[in-house]
């Protein structure tokens, strides 16, 4: 078996092995896929394993930006990730994974991500469950009372509820904005595990011609029609008066549409800007994380600005730091194991810096030593509801 970097000659090979992994594309999709990934392989992102001249498993790195607690960090997204069915159970899943997170880390990103098909070979890499993208189906008819800003009145209008919100259609060239957008409207929130795709990625998504796209000032709505209903793929908004506009643009569909099924955080304001608070859980996609360059994941990441934390943590395979927070960030000093130090495994620091709580880590097996007072301190650093709205 040989591993090497796919190149544009070796994609009809790798959309048979993703049509033999995932089922057929139409046409107008192969075409997209094809302009998606072939960017991934010319920049040394899509790697594939060879059975002599046959291509029997790949795997992308899709070049994402991801945030945690309001900052940017670097991600590497693994995707595509293809075994043919003739050679499923031969170890090649591992093999190519394992390629993949080395080449994440030969790129500099300090995280990498992932939606899994199946657990327990990411696991065994040392990705661990993390966050989720959250679906739910909200009626169409409720948003449409949603009362954009130059239109609410009352004890409900908020603090800007006499400003008008100037919408505009999105297209290709908003590619830059639209990145920009995000990077405000996270930052605001200090939102933890939403993700910006690249900006060409982004022009790719913006030349959809069956998308209905708006943008505001401070924020942005891509949706669509589905049979008879909407559904929302991104809605970001850094302002109450821009929720309630994109919210309420959704709703001008409830004349045909009954409902509308949104990618949205867990605490998105549309649950409490609905008059009547009326959804359905449509479903949760897990996703995982895993820490690559501990340091500079550190480094890079927010963390609560009237914190502040001393900590000596190790980290299997990773090494011995003391863990300093202060003013909204981190860093890791390189320093000897200390006899009252949290032992984590790579599972754990990733879980860890996604949120989860030490508690759940210790009944996990994937925290020991330390104290309680420690874990409080780690748990006031890292705590997150961490969410994605885009699925890869």
């Amino acid at each position: 078996m040989d591993i090497r970097d796919l190149t544009p000659g070796d994609l009809d090979a790798a959309l048979d092995n993703r049509w033999r992994a995932f089922g057929p594309l139409s046409p107008g999709d192969r075409e997209r896929w094809r302009s998606l990934v072939t960017p991934a392989a010319e920049a040394g992102r899509f790697l594939g394993v060879f059975d002599g001249p046959r291509l029997v498993a790949t795997a992308r790195v899709a070049d994402f930006v991801q945030w945690w607690h309001g900052r940017p960090v670097r991600m590497g997204g693994l995707a595509g990730v293809t075994v043919a069915p003739e050679d499923r159970g031969r170890g090649v899943g591992r093999l190519v994974v394992r390629a993949a997170l080395d080449r994440c880390a030969e790129l500099g990103y300090p995280l990498s991500a992932l939606y899994p098909a199946t657990t327990p070979i990411y696991r065994s890499l040392g990705w661990e469950h993390a966050g989720i993208r959250n679906i739910v189906k909200l009626p169409a008819e409720g948003l449409r009372t949603i009362r954009p800003g130059g239109e609410q009145g009352g004890e409900h209008g908020g603090e800007h509820g006499g400003e008008q919100v100037e919408l505009r259609r999105l297209g290709p060239g908003d590619a830059a904005e639209v990145a920009a957008v995000l990077h405000r409207a996270h930052a605001a929130s200090r939102a933890s595990g939403p993700v910006c795709w690249d900006e060409a990625t982004w022009r790719l998504w913006l030349e959809d011609e069956d998308d209905l796209m708006y943008a505001a000032r401070d924020g942005y709505v891509i949706y669509r029609w589905d049979g008879g209903d909407i559904e929302v793929d991104n809605l970001v908004a850094a302002s109450e008066p821009t929720a309630r506009a994109l919210w309420a643009l959704v709703g001008t569909a409830s004349s045909v549409a009954r409902s509308v099924r949104a990618a949205v955080a867990p605490d998105d304001p549309v649950f409490w800007l609905l008059g009547e608070v009326r959804y359905e859980p449509v479903k949760q996609d897990r996703w995982m994380l895993r820490v690559i360059d501990l340091p500079a994941a550190v480094a890079a990441r927010g963390f609560p600005a009237g914190l502040a934390l001393d900590a000596p943590i190790a980290v299997a395979g990773m090494g011995e730091w003391r863990l300093t927070v202060s003013g909204g960030r981190g860093a890791l000093t390189a320093a000897p194991s200390a006899g009252d130090s949290a032992r984590l495994t790579v599972n754990g620091i990733s879980a860890l810096y996604a949120g989860v709580p030490a508690a759940t880590l210790r009944r996990a097996g994937l925290l020991r030593g330390g104290s309680p007072e420690l874990d409080e301190g780690l748990d006031a650093a890292f705590r997150a509801t961490p969410y994605m709205l885009d699925y890869f």
